[in-house]
């Protein structure tokens, strides 16, 4: 395998981060879920959760950070942390969009019975986990019953206006694929999940974001008992696309650990690669301190395969 770094020198593109918008933060590995291809390996039984001293550090950065433009919370289930509400409410005052990367089922654990309202009442973006519009499928991928009640949530999400026409409240839906394939074609996956579940169930929202799986921890787990992680890595090399290269999200992204560890993404983060020399949110003044050369390896072809893959969806 030609390595990633080379294949994009080789190329000429780019190795660096441009202006930074948006700041992804990793609340925690804690959650409800035990998925096949979550790439940070959460679970119920996960210790690693970010404390109210790292999210006041948070706090202060992205006040002080004009180009900051929208704030990303994901985990675990990032609603499993006992603060996050608290800085929900304070990035929402700071005026910022805040996305929730929610897995539906969490707004059926205690204690989570007024989230969806709280998320509402501040507007902000819910990005949920649906990585198929057919219960089997859904139930193979992230365990028994999550279909059903993740068809439930999204019933209860459009109550409160989510995903309707001329509201402002967001709704995003996240397919993967269930084995080692690349995603389809965003846009007509998202007629299809479109037409299904509004004629099974009257459920709506605004858009489908297709996402690789990465072959790393869990996932790459699995390809190994099955022996084919080396036919999935090499599927990824050979469909490298240069124009998903130059669109890859850590070129304005900035990813935050549980713990404050800075990195280039959350696979770079599930994998401890860090950014090059200022490491954690105590080591710097100011989120434009934080290296501009990413820090590339090998996974990042999950990224620039097809149409490529992000955290906002397909690249191109």
């Amino acid at each position: 395998m030609t390595s990633f770094i080379n294949k994009i020198t080789n190329l000429d593109l780019q190795s660096h981060r441009k202006e930074t918008q948006t700041l992804q933060i990793n609340l925690g590995k804690l959650c409800n879920q035990v998925c096949m291809h979550c790439h940070v390996g959460a679970g119920p039984n996960s210790v690693e959760i970010m404390t109210m001293e790292t999210i006041e550090r948070l706090l202060q950065l992205i006040e002080k950070d004009p180009n900051i433009k929208v704030v990303d919370l994901t985990g675990g289930a990032p609603e499993l942390n006992p603060h996050f509400k608290y800085l929900v409410q304070k990035v929402h005052e700071m005026g910022k969009s805040i996305i929730d990367r929610c897995n539906l089922t969490v707004l059926y654990e205690p204690n989570q019975e007024d989230t969806a309202q709280f998320l509402a009442d501040h507007k902000v973006v819910i990005t949920a986990s649906m990585p198929c519009y057919l219960e089997e499928n859904v139930n193979n991928q992230r365990g028994d019953n999550v279909y059903e009640k993740s068809i439930s949530a999204l019933k209860q999400l459009n109550a409160l206006g989510y995903g309707k026409e001329g509201t402002e409240l967001v709704l995003n839906l996240v397919f993967n694929p269930s084995g080692m394939g690349l995603p389809p074609e965003q846009a007509s996956l998202e007629a299809d999940y479109k037409q299904y579940l509004k004629e099974s169930f009257g459920i709506e929202f605004n858009q489908l974001l297709t996402i690789a799986n990465m072959p790393i921890k869990r996932f790459k787990e699995h390809l190994k008992k099955t022996d084919k992680l080396a036919d999935y890595e090499q599927l990824l090399v050979e469909k490298f696309n240069p124009e998903a290269a130059e669109r890859i999200m850590c070129r304005g992204l900035i990813s935050i650990g549980w713990d404050g560890k800075l990195y280039d993404c959350d696979f770079n983060q599930a994998l401890d690669i860090q950014v090059q020399s200022k490491r954690t949110i105590w080591d710097i003044e100011a989120l434009s301190d934080v290296d501009r050369e990413i820090s590339f390896d090998n996974h990042c072809y999950g990224c620039t395969a097809g149409s490529g893959s992000s955290c906002g969806g397909a690249l191109i």
